[in-house]
Order: C-alpha cells, then sequence, then structure tokens
C-alpha cells in the first residue's frame, strides 16, 4: 500500500503466464489535497521581475513553497516551470527539471521546457485539419506538421497570474485569452491553468477552458525530469512504470497511423518498473524513427474513476521518485531526442539526449484527424476541465510498489 493523500493506493498484481497489471484504487475525492482541514501559514508563493520581453511585456517568476521545503518556481511567460527543487532520501534539495538561463533563450528556443503547451499539444499531421465541414490550415513548425500549437503558441505568450486562496498548501491561477484565429485555430479560446502545491508534497495543475466557436485542445506541461538533479546527466539508469497496455504507434512523421497496439512484446512495455535505458538502444522501427522513447501511451483507466494512475519514476542514487496521476487518456513519455549539446541549461552543463525525461498527460496526437481516438473537440457553453497531478516522495518516506 501506497500512502497518497489520505489513503490513496496502487498495487501491482500478477497472474500465472500474465504480466502484472495494475490497480488503481482511490477511495477518497483528491480534492482533499488542496482543501484540507486547516490552512498552513507557513506554505508561501511569492514574485518577482525576471524580465522584459522582446515585445517589451513585463514577466514576474513566481515561488511556490510548501511548509516541507519543496519548491516550485514558475514564469508568467508561458507559465514555464523553471525549478522544481525535491529533496533526496537524506533530505538534500534539489532541482529535478531542466531549465533555461535568460527569458531571451525561453522565446528562442524551441524545446518548450518546462512550459504550459497548447492550444494543441503533441502534433497535428500535415498542419491541418477538418470541424463542421471547414478544413483549418494551422502553420507547421515541425516538417509538414504542427507541433504544440505552432510557433508562437500557449507556451510564447504573457499569461495573467493572480495568487489563489486554498487550504493545505499554495496556489497561483495563471490566464490567458487566445484570440479566434490565433495560430489558425478557430474560435476565441479562454483558459485558466492553476498551479497548486500541497503540504503533501504533490504539484497539482488544473487546466479549466472555454471558447465561443467550435475548436479542438489538449493541453499539457513539458517539464523535462532528472531525478537526479537538473544538469546530473542521462537518466538512463533511472526506473519507469507507465500504467498503459497499449499505445498508438506512428509513422516515421511521428503521426499516428490509427492503431491503438499492445506494448506486449515490445520496448514499449513498462507495465514493470525498468530503467529507461534498458531498451533505448533497440532496433523496433517505432524507437528507430522517433530516436528514442517519444510515444503516446494510452492509460488504463478504471470505470467510474476520474483520477487515474499514470507512471511512476525513480531514481535509484537520490531515492527521489513521482507518481503521476491524471484524468486525460494518454501520456507521452519523451527521452529528450532533440536535446544535442547546443544547449547550456540553468545548471550551468549543456543538455543532451537522454539528459531527462517527460510525463505529458495529454490527449492523443492528431486525434482531429482520428475519429478512433477520444475526441479533443470543444463547443461554445461547454468548459473543458483536465487535471494532472506529480506527487513527490522518496524511497526513505515511500515505500516500493507491492508486489
Amino acid at each position: 500500500m501506497i500512502p497518497f493523500a489520505s489513503d490513496v493506493c496502487f498495487q501491482l498484481r500478477s497472474k500465472l503466464g500474465a504480466r502484472p497489471a495494475i490497480v488503481l484504487t482511490i477511495s477518497v475525492s483528491l480534492a482533499a489535497m488542496v482543501m484540507g482541514a486547516t490552512e498552513n501559514a507557513a506554505a508561501t508563493v511569492d514574485h518577482a521581475p525576471y524580465g522584459i520581453t522582446q515585445g517589451g511585456q513585463a514577466v514576474d517568476i513566481y515561488t511556490m513553497t510548501n511548509d516541507h521545503g519543496l519548491r516550485v518556481r514558475f514564469l508568467s511567460y508561458g507559465g514555464v516551470i523553471t525549478e522544481i527543487d525535491a529533496p533526496d532520501r537524506i533530505g538534500r534539495l534539489d532541482d529535478i527539471v531542466l531549465g533555461l538561463r535568460t527569458l531571451h533563450e525561453y522565446e528562442t528556443l524551441s524545446a518548450h521546457y518546462g512550459a504550459i503547451t497548447g492550444r494543441y499539444a503533441n502534433r497535428i499531421g500535415r498542419a491541418q485539419f477538418t470541424l463542421d465541414g471547414q478544413t483549418y490550415h494551422l502553420i507547421a513548425n515541425n516538417g509538414a506538421n504542427t507541433l504544440h500549437g505552432g510557433p508562437d503558441a500557449l507556451d510564447k505568450k504573457v499569461w495573467d497570474v493572480s495568487a489563489t486562496q486554498v487550504q493545505n498548501g499554495v496556489a497561483a491561477t495563471l490566464t490567458y485569452v487566445s484570440k479566434d484565429g490565433d495560430q489558425n485555430f478557430p474560435g476565441t479560446l479562454s483558459t485558466h491553468v492553476t498551479y497548486t502545491l500541497t503540504d503533501d508534497n504533490a504539484l497539482r495543475i488544473d487546466y479549466v477552458a472555454s471558447t465561443d466557436k467550435d475548436t479542438v485542445i489538449n493541453f499539457t506541461n513539458h517539464s523535462y525530469f532528472n531525478l537526479a538533479g537538473n544538469g546530473s546527466g542521462s537518466v538512463a539508469d533511472q526506473m519507469l512504470l507507465v500504467n498503459a497496455d497499449r499505445y498508438t504507434p506512428t509513422g516515421p512523421d511521428q503521426i499516428p497511423n490509427g492503431e491503438i497496439a499492445s506494448v506486449e512484446g515490445t520496448p514499449l512495455d513498462f507495465r514493470q518498473m525498468i530503467p529507461i535505458g534498458a531498451r533505448l538502444h533497440s532496433a523496433f522501427p517505432q524507437m528507430v524513427s522517433a530516436h528514442g522513447y517519444d510515444h503516446n501511451f494510452v492509460l488504463i483507466q478504471h470505470p467510474g474513476d476520474s483520477m487515474n494512475f499514470a507512471a511512476r519514476a525513480y531514481d535509484p542514487r537520490s531515492g527521489r521518485m513521482i507518481d503521476c496521476f491524471t484524468t486525460e487518456p494518454g501520456l507521452q513519455v519523451y527521452t529528450s531526442n532533440g536535446l544535442n549539446g547546443s544547449v547550456v541549461g540553468s545548471s550551468g552543463t549543456t543538455y543532451r539526449q537522454t539528459e531527462a525525461f517527460t510525463l505529458e498527460t495529454q490527449h492523443f496526437p492528431d486525434s482531429p484527424n482520428k475519429p478512433n481516438f477520444p475526441t479533443t473537440e470543444l463547443k461554445p457553453g461547454q468548459d473543458f476541465h483536465s487535471t494532472t497531478i506529480f506527487r513527490f516522495a522518496t524511497d526513505a518516506s515511500l515505500p516500493p510498489i507491492a508486489r
């Protein structure tokens, strides 16, 4: 049993001749994570000037600290999470996400470090989709495809930020209104993203959006995690478990072919916790075309559960671990394949392939062009809601997964 909030737990169970399956039990509302019995005055949220964009907009940096000293820092520019300072097994804090050194680098580099990603996270094939009989031609920024909403998407915008009162932690809400036609997407989209740092060491991200015209949306956070610490080198020896028995295969252009395939017998089988690098150099065609892991996993979801376990990552050196929960149907695992040593990060070291991994909770890539995938359409009068929770712990405070 693994404590999460009050009594959320999961365990791995196995049957003879079958691989372990993941069972998630949620017996109390996860709302208790942000609505506790008493408000803790030790938790704080502060902000300070960070810089001025090339367009002349002021950007602030916000620091959220909970009563255990865990700290999350983010920018009003793109909602970029620049730091997550988490303790290791002996209580030593270290930054566990990759970041950049200046606002100018966040503006000009395209790796989406820690940013709110949308209007449509991941790829839309051929940079177009048809909705209500009309074809929308987007801006291609990934070969012939649109990636993460286009070249000037929500990760490149300055958001309004306001403190949000919660109990059992601290929170801030980022707000941005994307006008009709922004990056050629239809509809004026009003988006609110709330970061909540709870006193039980969880970062909760809540997305709420509405539109005045039929549109498509898909949000995620694009933090690059390295549980041994920013700048510590490859994550190949860090361990990963993904609550998925299927994935969405892609062609050479990383666009799903529409199939939903089993992970059985492939390097994408993370149903048991294994080192990220164990199969990284596999000749499996999906691995070759992606240059590593850059795949959407179809998460196992249980009827009646709005929040499901998505993944666990663990670093044996530091003892740090992350448990990820989400309302989303998919999870993109990416091993920073595009980092090639050309960027010096906030660590003062260069970032290279396998320097980090992402846990991008999401709807599936290219869903607007794949009618068999869960829909990403949003209509006027509807509110889009999505939640992702990253729960930070160590092997000194949280026991291993029960088998």
